[in-house]
Formats: structure tokens, C-alpha cells, sequence
């Protein structure tokens, strides 16, 4: 498969997706958020995977951000990074859109 078509698999396989890195603070913040509202989402750390730069350059292209580190794809749709998902939670839309994508219950 190529990079995109592995982005592609990943966003409409899971209700949630986050491509993150570990070395990364906001894709920790990222990732603490998501948890914190107990969601459990297809987490993929970049530097672990063989077709890392190919998908961070993918990701490149949904951001138009030279460092696109976190990605946050929500019910298959492209959210953004830590701000957009940030932003969303302030607006008190992320939950609802949690629950529409099929990642919450509650």
C-alpha cells in the first residue's frame, strides 16, 4: 500500500485517528485529551512505522503545515492539529463529534 492509501485505510477503519510522534509534546497533549474523555483511538507514532515520512508528507498536503505532527482525524473527516482539536473541545463540540463519528457512547 502507499502512504496515502494507508492514511486513507486508517481514516475509515476508526472512529478516531492520531498521527503522532513521541517525542512530540502536543501530540502528547493530543492524545491526554482524547483519552481523558475516554476514547480510545487508533494512535500511529510515526518514527515506529516504515512508511513514516511517506504518510507525514501525506499529512503535509490534508494541513498545508511544513510539520503536520499531530494529525487528528475524527469519523474519517480531517480536524487538524492540536489547536483545531483544542479549539473544538472549547467550543464544546468535540464530544458531540466523538459521539456522531461512533468513539463515544455517552
Amino acid at each position: 500500500m502507499t502512504p496515502d492509501e494507508i492514511v486513507q485505510q486508517l481514516t475509515s477503519s476508526y472512529a478516531v485517528v492520531i498521527f503522532s510522534c513521541n517525542n512530540c509534546w502536543m501530540s502528547r497533549v493530543v492524545k491526554h485529551l482524547i483519552f481523558s474523555l475516554g476514547v480510545g483511538p487508533k494512535v500511529v507514532e510515526l518514527e515506529e512505522h516504515v512508511d513514516g515520512p511517506g504518510i507525514r508528507d501525506v499529512l503535509k498536503q490534508f494541513s498545508g503545515k511544513l510539520e503536520p505532527i499531530p494529525t487528528i482525524f475524527i469519523g474519517g473527516k480531517f480536524i487538524g492539529g492540536v489547536d483545531s482539536l483544542v479549539t473544538y473541545h472549547l467550543n464544546n463540540k468535540l464530544v458531540p463529534h466523538l459521539k456522531e463519528a461512533g468513539a463515544l457512547w455517552l
